[in-house]
C-alpha cells in the first residue's frame, strides 16, 4: 500500500506530484496480496456504537475478521473479496460513516483522544473537529485535497502537535494569549483561543476558538492556491518547494480577507504552546510568564493519551484506554469494546493515533471489571505490558512489498522479552522508552513521528537504528530482492 506520510527531511527537495495520490479509502480499495484494503476516515478517531457495530460487521462479513488502527485514528479492513464494494458503502453510508462520498478521502482530521475526559482539559477540540468535519464536507474547493493532507486538533496537551499536521490548532490553557485579534489586548470572550499553525512553519497566528474551525479550512484552501501556483502538484504543505511555501503570515491574509480576526504569534511563543507536553502526553514545567508577560499557569498533570488503563474525569466518570497489540484487533476484540461502550459507557468509542481506543462514560465502579475483561481479552491494558509502544507494518502474508513476516517475527521478540533485536538480556533503558517499530522494506509505512527504535528487514537479517525528529532512516548497506523467507533476528 502507499507509504504513510512523513516530514521531509530539512535540505531534501521537495516531490514533483504528477499525479493525485493513491492513497486508499472507504470506496477506493487498494489491492493488496492478502485482497484489497479499505481505509475508513474517522475524523477525530469518533465512532457512536452504531458506526462500531458497522465497522465489524464490514470485518465478519466482507474481510478477513479483524480490524486495523492506524497511526491517525482511522480503521482499516483488509482482506475484502472482489466486488464487494457496493456492499461496504452501503454498510458504511446506512451507518453514518460517509456523509460525503466526494469528501471520504479528505476527512483526516486527528485530535487529542483524552480531550474532556481527564481533570484538565475542555473538550472544545472535539467540538473544532465536529464543525470543520461539517465545514470540509461542505466545501467544494476541499474535493481538491489530497488524501494525506492532515488537520491536527491539540487540547493544549502537546500529544497531537507533533504529529505532522498540514494545518494544526493548538488549543491556549485558559484562553491564553486573550487578545483582541487586531492587536490590542482586552479580556477573552467565550471559547478561548487557540493558535493556527502550517505545516514547518515555527510562527503562528492566535485566532478565537470560535473561528477555529473556518480558520482551519481557510488556511486548507491558502494551501491549494499555493500548490497550484507552484505546478508541483504537492500533496502536503511540507512539499511546497521554495519560494512557494505556504507561511502563517501569507495565511493571515487569506483569514482576513474572509472576515475572521488573527494576531500573528513568534515561532519561540508558539513552539512553547504547542509542545506543552510531548508526544506520549507528559508536559514540560515552565510556569513562567505567557506571551504577554503575565504569569503562566503552572504545569498541569495531563493523562497521558497514549498510555493504557483508567483515566479519571473531573466529574467523577471514568474513561478507559486500551491499546491494540500491534495495531490489529479480531471482531471479537472490537465487539467487547463495542459492547463495553454500549452497557457501562457512554455509547461512543475513540480511536487513538497510538492505535488504541479509548471508551468514555464508565463509572468508577465499573471501570476496573471492564479493563481486567478487555486485558483478559487480549487487549494491552497496562502501560507496563512489553507490548506498549510495539508497532509494525503489514508485512508477509499481507504485503507482496515485505521482506518478511515482521508481524509474527516482532511477536515471537516480545514473547522472548526483546521487542528490540538484539542480544539477550534486559534491553537498555533509552530503548524501553521510544517507540519501537518493525518494517517490512524501506518504506516502512505506518511509521511513529519524533525518535522512535527503527528494526528494518535486510536481505542479512533486521538492522536496528534510532531515527530522531527531523531525520530519516539510513537506507540499508545495499539493496536486496524481496524475500518471503522470515529474517533471522540479528544485532
Amino acid at each position: 500500500m502507499p507509504p504513510s506520510p512523513s516530514i521531509r527531511p530539512q535540505g531534501a527537495e521537495p516531490p514533483i506530484r504528477d499525479r493525485g495520490d493513491a492513497c486508499p479509502g472507504a470506496l477506493r480499495l487498494h489491492s493488496a496480496a492478502d485482497g484489497h484494503l479499505a481505509r475508513v476516515r474517522l475524523p477525530a478517531g469518533d465512532l457512536t456504537v452504531r458506526q462500531a457495530e458497522a465497522l465489524a460487521d464490514a470485518a465478519d462479513r466482507l474481510g478477513d475478521g479483524h480490524l486495523s488502527l492506524t497511526s491517525r485514528g482511522n480503521a482499516e479492513l483488509r482482506g475484502l473479496a472482489d466486488g464487494c464494494g457496493g456492499r461496504l458503502a452501503a454498510l458504511l453510508r446506512d451507518a453514518g460513516l460517509l456523509p460525503s462520498e466526494r469528501h471520504e478521502r479528505v476527512r483526516n482530521i486527528l485530535a487529542s483522544p483524552l480531550a474532556g475526559l481527564d481533570r484538565h482539559t475542555p473538550s472544545d477540540v472535539r467540538l473544532w473537529a465536529r464543525e470543520l468535519d461539517g465545514l470540509l464536507c461542505a466545501s467544494e474547493s476541499a474535493t481538491a485535497l489530497s488524501g494525506r493532507f492532515l488537520f491536527v486538533l491539540d487540547d493544549g496537551r502537546g500529544d497531537v502537535a507533533a504529529l505532522g499536521g498540514d494545518v494544526s490548532l493548538v488549543a491556549e490553557r485558559g484562553g491564553a494569549g486573550s487578545g483582541d485579534l487586531s492587536g490590542a489586548w482586552r479580556p477573552a470572550g467565550a471559547g478561548g483561543t487557540a493558535l493556527l499553525r502550517v505545516g514547518d512553519d515555527p510562527a503562528a497566528l492566535r485566532i478565537a476558538g470560535p473561528d477555529a474551525p473556518r480558520a482551519a479550512l481557510t488556511a486548507a484552501e491558502a494551501f491549494l492556491t499555493a500548490a497550484e501556483a507552484s505546478g508541483s502538484g504537492a500533496w502536503r504543505v511540507r512539499e511546497l518547494p521554495d519560494g512557494h511555501g505556504l507561511t502563517a503570515r501569507a495565511v493571515a491574509e487569506r483569514l482576513r480577507a474572509a472576515g475572521i480576526g488573527c494576531a500573528e504569534v513568534a515561532g519561540e511563543v508558539a513552539a512553547e504552546v504547542a509542545g506543552a507536553g510531548d508526544v506520549t502526553g507528559t508536559p514540560d514545567a515552565t510556569g513562567t510568564t505567557d506571551a504577554t508577560g503575565a504569569p503562566a499557569p503552572a504545569s498541569v498533570p495531563y493523562a497521558d493519551s497514549s498510555a493504557p488503563g483508567v483515566i479519571e474525569g473531573s466529574d467523577g466518570a471514568r474513561a478507559l484506554s486500551v491499546l491494540a497489540p500491534l495495531g490489529r484487533l479480531s471482531v471479537a476484540q472490537w465487539r467487547l469494546l463495542t459492547a463495553v461502550a454500549a452497557e457501562d459507557g457512554a455509547g461512543a468509542l475513540r480511536l487513538t493515533p497510538w492505535r488504541g481506543v479509548v471508551i468514555p462514560g464508565l463509572s468508577a465502579d465499573t471501570a476496573a471489571p471492564r479493563l481486567r475483561e478487555l486485558s483478559a481479552a487480549g487487549l494491552i491494558t497496562d502501560p507496563d505490558s512489553p507490548w506498549h509502544r510495539v508497532g509494525a507494518c503489514t508485512g508477509r502474508p499481507g504485503c507482496a512489498k515485505s521482506r518478511t513476516d515482521v508481524r509474527a517475527d516482532a511477536t515471537a521478540a516480545v514473547t522472548a522479552g526483546t521487542p528490540v533485536p538484539g542480544e539477550p538480556g534486559p534491553q537498555p533503558a533509552a530503548l524501553r522508552r521510544l517507540p519501537v517499530y518493525w518494517s517490512g522494506c524501506e518504506r516502512r509505512c505506518g511509521h511513529p513521528h519524533g525518535a522512535w527504535v527503527d528494526v528494518l528487514a535486510t536481505a542479512e537479517g533486521y538492522r536496528v537504528s534510532v531515527v530522531q525528529p527531523q531525520s530519516t532512516p539510513a537506507p540499508p548497506p545495499a539493496p536486496a530482492a524481496p524475500s518471503a523467507a522470515p529474517c533471522p533476528a540479528t544485532s
